[in-house]
């Protein structure tokens, strides 16, 4: 790390933020707080363990479920060490190195959960708009590459970020508007020229979660569609049913 990451000797380190209007020692908060996690952890192991044993769920849709469940635990799990450090043990102070550490692994999570979403929505696409080609559309060899192209494209997407974003000198207030580090929020705390990170950082949220959204968007468009054009309501009804787990 370079001498402008440090002041003197001591090492680079951010101060993160609780929830504001609430004091860091709020026990009656740190409560609930792990109570949700353990409710997250709870459902989406639950979830996992259910799909893998239950032969009559071993079908494309759940398995986009049981990614969605991965991702979910590992977007909150990134989270969990300083939002309960910061609630029950009043730490708020978290090491450059170990921030970055967090920073990477909220956005690629946040970027594979969305990607799951897109697979998601073209699953049920494919069962609504074209049922007779279903499985020989979503063939396991599919959803394997698509996994394998969703949490790759996480990975590498951030890494960028991170890269250039431990380059850059911290030389303001090391407060931080979180109770976790989030690449925007480190932005603003750096001194030096920004436009490379924010360029990309900008070209990032527009090539996941923009191309994400918009692909999910015309997905439920085809669907709906599709739906009302079906004459028979029970029909209707039945094909609107198949949506209600990706709701």
């Amino acid at each position: 790390m370079s001498s402008s990451n440090r002041t003197g000797s001591s090492p680079l380190t951010f101060i993160l933020t609780g929830i504001p209007g609430v004091l860091v020692s709020s026990y009656w908060m740190a409560l609930p707080l792990c109570c949700l996690y353990l409710l997250m952890l709870l459902g989406n192991c639950t979830l996992l363990w259910m799909i893998k044993t239950d032969p009559s769920l071993h079908a494309p849709m759940y398995y986009f479920l049981s990614m969605l469940a991965v991702a979910d635990l590992g977007l909150s799990l990134s989270t969990l060490p300083t939002m309960l450090a910061i609630f029950w043990f009043e730490s708020t102070s978290l090491r450059f190195e170990a921030c970055i550490v967090q920073m990477y692994f909220i956005h690629s999570f946040s970027a594979i959960e969305s990607g799951v979403l897109v697979a998601m929505a073209f699953d049920r696409f494919v069962a609504i708009c074209y049922p007779l080609r279903y499985t020989s559309v979503l063939t396991s060899s599919l959803i394997m590459k698509a996994a394998g192209v969703i949490f790759m494209r996480g990975i590498c997407v951030v890494l960028p970020v991170a890269v250039l974003i431990k380059k850059m000198p911290f030389c303001r207030s090391r407060v931080l508007s979180h109770s976790f580090c989030l690449h925007q929020d480190m932005l603003r705390l750096v001194c030096g020229d920004v436009k490379v990170n924010s360029l990309y950082g900008l070209t990032a949220v527009i090539l996941t979660k923009g191309l994400d959204s918009l692909s999910i968007l015309l997905s439920y468009t085809m669907i709906i569609r599709t739906i009302l054009s079906i004459v028979s309501q029970e029909t209707q009804a039945k094909a609107f049913s198949t949506c209600i787990s990706h709701l």
